[in-house]
């Protein structure tokens, strides 16, 4: 019986920090990786990721799919025996509430402008 072999990923965020290492079976969904990211989000970021749907997950300059495995999403765990594999983190900006925009609308008719060149 073939040894499972684990794959070791870290997550970079935007301003360089990562989290991790840790090591992952290449049955772990990418859905189980986020969940994990929102679970060890530093305390001391704003605006951290609050669903799934909030964090994209980037390998080799593609968006993983939530529904994939590692081993589904052909991760390049051959050419880096032994090594750790990042991934690249990005948020969903937050939606504004319907109030705030809702004001950002009513503004912009007020104070708008326009030219007529003759």
């Amino acid at each position: 019986m073939a040894r499972e072999d684990f794959i070791e990923l870290k997550f970079r965020l935007a301003d360089g920090t990562d989290i991790g290492p840790s090591k992952y079976s290449p049955a772990t969904t990418v859905a189980t990786l986020k969940e994990k990211i929102i679970a060890q989000w530093p305390k001391d970021k704003e605006n951290g990721p609050n669903t799934l749907n909030d964090v994209k997950l980037i390998n080799a300059g593609k968006i993983l799919e939530n529904n994939r495995t590692l081993a589904e999403s052909r991760l390049p765990v051959s050419e880096l025996p032994g090594g750790v594999i990042t991934m690249h983190v990005v948020l969903r900006p937050p939606m504004p509430d319907k109030n705030s925009d809702k004001l950002q609308k009513d503004s912009t008719k007020k104070t708008g402008c326009s030219c007529s060149f003759l």
